[in-house]
């Protein structure tokens, strides 16, 4: 008697294994296409970031000459923020940043720079200083 009650607790145990186990590729079935519609929705929304971005650059560079200080201040700002949030993009906002403040040189010469000059050259300070490697002590 007690031959069969080990052998019906086995196969009881067998049965609610492989039950597990159907249970679990059946979720996991269910669960894959989520799955690739939560990564594609993820992909989307980086792409939409990336596209704000890029039209926060594009304008930022646009309003490097206008004519009032606060634009072109602001544009410099946002420059420096995209630099910080997004590396991939930092050389070419320090290499805009370089050609504008060249163009910008021949204006004042050899009079105190004005305040978005300044605001150019801090930001590229913190660029060339955040790309050395630290110093040994």
């Amino acid at each position: 008697m007690q031959t069969w009650v080990l052998i019906s607790e086995i196969v009881r145990n067998l049965g609610l294994a492989l039950a597990a186990l159907v249970g679990a590729a059946l979720a996991w079935r269910k669960l894959k296409p989520e799955l690739t519609q939560a990564g594609s929705a993820a992909s989307q929304a980086e792409l939409a970031r990336r596209a704000h971005v890029t039209e926060l650059f594009n304008r930022a560079a646009g309003q490097l000459g206008d004519e009032r200080l606060e634009v072109r201040l602001a544009a410099i700002y946002v420059l420096r923020e995209i630099g910080r949030d997004f590396p991939d993009l930092s050389d070419p906002i320090f290499e805009l940043l370089q050609a504008h403040l060249r163009e910008r040189r021949s204006r004042y010469e050899e009079l105190e720079p004005p305040i978005d000059v300044k605001a150019i050259i801090e930001t590229l300070r913190m660029r060339i200083s955040a790309d050395e490697p630290p110093h040994p002590i």
